[in-house]
């Protein structure tokens, strides 16, 4: 199987990390080679996180490069724009709506850019926005973000929903186990 490239990106403290150890086990259990790498920029502080995912046959690097993502998977609106010169030509995001304002639109220094759905998809990105947000909050927790982002990224994937759900159950906590695969299906359903 040729290599496929997936980015998780969003702000520091969404749940990106998680969400990217829930899909590399889920690839391992698949009997895929997998290489996830995680970039913290100033991640502790609200600033921009990116996790790689690559899997296939055989990998030999972690590393994605501009125009090789198939997936970008962006908990946060802006993070998805900055990010997209990684999408590959047939490649697709699937973002969050949320917009999180960064420390130069905080200070007033800039101000929060208008219509990125429209000007990603003008570039010739496919995308795939909804308000994972809103969903993870009627789940139960605005944190369980990261689950309905993966709920709504199973449907680019042939995995069975007991193969997601034993996923979730090795890698989320079980006191928030429920409301995680709560989270999960209403991003799947959404």
């Amino acid at each position: 199987m040729q290599t496929k490239n997936i980015m998780i990106v969003g702000v520091g403290g969404q749940g990106t990390l998680l969400a990217s150890k829930l899909l590399g086990r889920l690839l391992l259990t698949r009997g895929y080679d997998v290489k996830v790498s995680e970039v913290h920029g100033m991640s502790q502080r609200g600033g921009s996180v990116v996790t790689y995912v690559r899997y296939g046959d055989k990998v030999c690097s972690p590393i994605i490069d501009k125009g090789e993502a198939d997936l970008i998977v962006s908990f946060e609106l802006l993070e998805a724009a900055r990010w997209t010169q990684y999408l590959a030509p047939t490649g697709t995001i699937v973002t969050n709506t949320q917009q999180i304002n960064p420390m130069p639109v905080i200070t007033g220094a800039a101000e929060y850019p208008k219509n990125l759905v429209k000007k990603m998809q003008a570039a010739g990105a496919q995308v795939d926005a909804f308000d994972a947000l809103r969903l993870a909050k009627a789940a139960g927790s605005a944190k369980a973000v990261n689950l309905v982002l993966l709920g709504r990224l199973s449907r680019y994937f042939d995995f069975t929903e007991d193969e997601w759900m034993a996923a979730i159950e090795k890698s989320v906590p079980e006191k928030f186990l429920e409301l995680n695969k709560k989270a999960f299906r209403m991003g799947q359903s959404a």
